[in-house]
């Protein structure tokens, strides 16, 4: 006999599965279905996200927080402008015990793939089954927006993501360290532990620099991130592959809607995550937006009125109103920065520099946008 679904969730990543696991604890039966794209699992996943305290809680309530090894806590960020310009954010200051934590990307995949082994209002299937409502976490790439009739603005950067990992001559330090300068926005993210001599790379390009950077030789990719981190760290060594990806700022003109091929059956769909909308990941906000946004439809699902279906309008598009504003705030601050950074006159360079100096010693300001990026709202 056919299994009937009240949701199916197509898209079978972090946020897909964080998803199913908070809509499985209303009871209600969840279909993930993989997204279509290609797959190449030989190919080792050298990315890291920087989670924050939002993330971390929603996690742990799922059992899916990685070990202290593959979610390394951020004691410490710097960030350098491309003069003298410093900003440092401390957790002790801020009163918490991390600013963020450096995440395992293949870790948190295995936790997540665990606790939805041994749930059981959640099915794994092939493809896409009939469900009244429709999530779609398939990322960036989704193939299903259109079929639901979105319109995807996309606004390239014209930057290059270059991501790798390294192990270095010095301790980490459970800093996390960025810098800005004409040559892109480079970051070094601690891993393996509040000791640990690793580190993941994000540096973002213009597009002309990537391809030479990406076609460099270990040692000689090495010795540019060497340059461009300025020795802080020591002897740097290359150890993982390089992946790249163009960036980009990308929202959704609907997030939400009803089902055109239900055929008259009462059926809706909605988007979240990197589905719904893209930002520079210069603020490390990727993914905990994404994962707020499931957060938020699973609160507005689990609070619907007893004689509400799943696929009610009316409760999805409060999802939308909500995640948009916050999504579009963030998107707002990321794109000023990267924009802001982008500029390599030297007059605006002295203003920026200027201005991280002045947002330094800016006390409440700089305290208020700590805690936003930390998610304690």
């Amino acid at each position: 006999m056919a299994q009937n679904f009240d949701i199916c969730i197509r898209g079978g990543g972090i946020v897909g599965k964080t998803l199913a696991l908070l809509l499985a604890r209303d009871r209600l039966k969840v279909a993930l279905a993989p997204h279509p794209g290609p797959q190449n699992p030989a190919t080792t996943d050298v990315r890291a996200y920087a989670l924050n305290l939002a993330s971390r809680r929603l996690l742990e309530s799922l059992r899916s927080w990685p070990d202290a090894k593959h979610a390394t806590a951020v004691r410490q960020m710097e960030v350098r402008g491309d003069q003298d310009g410093v900003v440092n954010f401390d957790a002790a200051t801020q009163g918490v015990d991390a600013l963020a934590w450096i995440v395992d990307v293949p870790a948190l995949e295995a936790r997540l793939d665990d606790a939805v082994r041994f749930q059981p209002h959640v099915e794994r299937v092939e493809n896409p089954v009939p469900a009244p409502l429709n999530v779609v976490c398939e990322g960036r790439a989704s193939t299903t927006r259109a079929e639901f009739g979105v319109n995807f603005r996309v606004t390239p950067y014209g930057q290059t993501a270059i991501a790798t990992r390294l192990t270095t001559e010095r301790p980490h330090g459970q800093v996390a360290r960025q810098w800005f300068s004409p040559e892109g926005i480079l970051a070094f993210l601690p891993l393996d532990g509040p000791t640990g001599n690793s580190v993941a790379v994000v540096w973002s390009v213009l597009h002309d620099h990537a391809a030479p950077l990406m076609a460099l030789s270990p040692e000689a990719f090495v010795e540019k991130l060497q340059a461009a981190s300025h020795g802080t760290l020591g002897t740097l060594a290359l150890c993982a592959e390089r992946a790249a990806w163009p960036l980009q700022l990308a929202t959704a003109d609907r997030w939400c809607g009803p089902d055109p091929h239900s055929g008259g059956a009462r059926r809706s769909w909605a988007l979240a995550g990197d589905a719904a909308h893209n930002v520079h990941p210069l603020a490390g906000q990727g993914l905990n937006l994404g994962l707020a946004d499931v957060e938020v439809l699973a609160r507005v699902l689990h609070g619907r009125d007893y004689w509400r279906s799943v696929a009610d309008l009316k409760l999805l598009r409060s999802y939308e109103r909500e995640r948009k504003a916050a999504v579009l705030a963030m998107g707002w601050t990321t794109d000023g920065l990267a924009q802001l950074f982008a500029r390599q006159e030297g007059p605006v360079q002295a203003l920026r520099n200027w201005g991280m100096k002045g947002f330094e010693r800016s006390g409440p300001l700089k305290a208020f946008v700590a805690r936003q990026a930390m998610g304690m709202y």
